[in-house]
């Protein structure tokens, strides 16, 4: 059976364990405090989940997810990712990450970034535009007609094919929408991120009663299609 492994284990961290447990998939979850910390999530799991260090996670994972505040990007571990697709859902937040000059001047996207970071890893951009509340909502089984679209970027096909067969599993259809460079397109602030999957956009984050709503390939297309590159 393949596994899942997460770097972070918080809100989208937790969701994307639950989502893959609930597929069949063996997870490996880890944070920054050690696996002693995450023994509550991994009893609601079950016995297809365990807690681990982020190098063991790393390891084990089939797949691998980053999900760490962005500032905490250099402590995600090197030589067990390498050669494996890493699923990067990273945001920028100044405001809690500090100040990156290469990303304030738009010379990187936050996978580049990443990608720089772990030059023999195959980084996807995904699961960085949708509130996890939606992410667990809308996952669908395959096959459904109501299925919901996620935006994927990569510099490698057969990375971007590797993860698209995740997502499949967890319940999503995926869009390719290009290179790494290209993923500034559904980063925060842009028509893409957040605001599709949303029933009462204005209410996002507020209310907690939104059930989310399904964006299907047709809509996020437009929606990637719409953005305009802040000047730097």
């Amino acid at each position: 059976m393949s596994t899942l492994g997460l770097i972070g284990s918080g809100n989208i961290g937790g969701t994307l364990a639950r989502l893959g447990v609930a597929a069949g998939l063996d997870v490996v979850l880890s944070n920054s405090r050690g696996p002693q910390t995450l023994t509550a999530l991994v009893d609601e799991l079950g016995p297809r989940a365990r807690a681990a260090t982020a190098a063991e996670a790393a390891e084990a994972g089939d797949w691998v997810v980053v999900t760490v505040p962005l500032k905490n990007y250099r402590q995600v571990p090197v030589a067990p990712l390498v050669g494996k697709v890493v699923l990067d859902t990273d945001n920028y937040y100044p405001e809690r990450d500090g100040r990156i000059p290469e990303l304030d001047a738009e010379e990187l996207t936050t996978s580049e970034l990443l990608q720089r970071h772990l030059p023999d890893s195959h980084v996807v951009k995904a699961f960085n535009n949708i509130f996890f509340k939606h992410l667990a909502a809308l996952a669908r089984p395959v096959g459904a007609a109501d299925r919901t679209t996620l935006p994927i970027a990569g510099d490698s096909a057969q990375a971007k094919a590797s993860a698209t067969r995740l997502i499949d599993l967890l319940g999503y259809h995926a869009l390719d929408a290009g290179t790494l460079a290209d993923s500034w397109r559904f980063q925060r602030d842009t028509p893409a991120y957040v605001v599709p999957y949303a029933k009462n956009p204005q209410g996002l984050g507020v209310s907690g009663d939104d059930p989310g709503a399904r964006a299907d390939s047709t809509a996020l297309r437009a929606a990637l299609d719409a953005a305009v590159r802040p000047t730097p």
